[in-house]
């Protein structure tokens, strides 16, 4: 289980969002079970995938059409 600081630094430091919308982005994870981040190419998304990982953090992406 992460901490919602844990989950809002890690969302600062690994991607271009900022604190506001990072604790935006944890909150509406945390009540709706899912939130989008990002939208990037597909290596870029796999990248940010292997990084949260990395830091005990699931995430999934998934084609922009889907």
């Amino acid at each position: 289980m992460n901490t919602f600081e844990h989950v809002i630094r890690s969302i600062v430091r690994l991607t271009t969002i900022g604190m506001e919308e990072a604790v935006l982005k944890t909150l509406e994870a945390h009540e709706s079970g899912v939130a989008l981040l990002l939208v990037t190419h597909q290596e870029r998304a796999e990248l940010y995938v292997e990084q949260f990982m990395s830091v005990g953090i699931g995430v999934s992406m998934e084609p922009a059409d889907g």
